[in-house]
């Protein structure tokens, strides 16, 4: 216990799903949390967005740990939002030492060619530029400490490889993964770590949701959980249809904690295989 105690950790995408494990994992070793989420719906988004309850849930359960926590409703596309929302939880919480670039969107499917610019450019804004803007926000934060830090971006096994039908989502984890390595290099002499975490199939709503099962499986009109294991596991190497965000949070607190100071600028695969199948 206590992996990363004493220390302020920022997380977007908060309110649910890997956003609110993250958080939840980080408390558990100590660690007090500044937790954004827009917690409203997303266009291009085909399943319901976040709610003001799951950010206020989120927030019981970091407390229920005997830890702080300041939330803010802050869209990531909002750069100056975001810049405040940060400056505030800093302020309230004395100091900033971890961030975690959580938030983003896997929106509607569709081929590059036939796909509209709203999907796209949502899509980007969101995952790209939304880390863009965490980076920006934070940063000044983190060098104040004069301590060194940790920066996780949330990429994408879909930022190492090609996914048929959701090319925006693959490019948006593309870009996030050369914008780490070049902060990566900016920060190194600020003992400031930055790295990206690759998630594989994970149980929650991003993916979880009748649009993606219809993907999978096109034979039926109303494809059930149970309906699309088979072909899930299908893209693993391990036997197994999809992780749970904990599994991906247990990376996030390796990297943030002094286990993984000496790691930085790397690519880390949580995807039961699926980027080696």
């Amino acid at each position: 216990m206590g992996r990363v105690a004493g220390k302020v950790a920022l997380v977007t995408g908060a309110a649910r799903g890997q956003g609110r494990a993250h958080a939840v994992r980080l408390a558990e070793e100590g660690a007090d949390i500044i937790a954004v989420d827009i917690a409203g719906p997303v266009a291009t988004v085909p399943f319901p967005g976040a709610t003001e309850a799951d950010l206020a849930e989120t927030q019981a359960l970091v407390e229920k740990l005997g830890r702080r926590i300041v939330t803010s409703r802050t869209d990531v596309r909002d750069g100056a939002a975001l810049t405040r929302a940060v400056a505030d939880g800093v302020a309230e919480l004395g100091r900033l030492d971890v961030v975690v670039a959580n938030a983003g969107i896997f929106g509607m499917p569709g081929k590059l060619w036939e796909m509209s610019d709203e999907l796209w450019q949502t899509t980007i804004d969101v995952n790209l530029t939304g880390v863009f803007h965490t980076i920006r926000a934070a940063v000044p934060h983190l060098l104040a400490t004069g301590e060194g830090g940790s920066v996780i971006i949330t990429s994408s096994a879909a930022g190492l490889k090609g996914v048929p039908n959701y090319g925006n989502y693959a490019a948006s984890k593309h870009g996030v993964v050369g914008l780490a390595r070049t902060l990566a290099m900016e920060l190194a002499e600020h003992r400031v770590r930055v790295n990206t975490i690759h998630p594989g199939n994970v149980d929650t709503d991003m993916i979880i949701n009748d649009t993606t099962f219809r993907v999978f499986r096109p034979d039926l009109e109303h494809p059930a959980k149970s309906d699309v294991e088979d072909s899930f596991t299908a893209t693993n190497l391990l036997p197994i249809p999809w992780v749970e965000p904990r599994d991906i949070s247990h990376a996030v607190l390796w990297l943030a904690s002094d286990e993984a100071k000496y790691v930085t600028g790397v690519v880390l695969p949580v995807d039961a295989g699926m980027n080696a199948k």
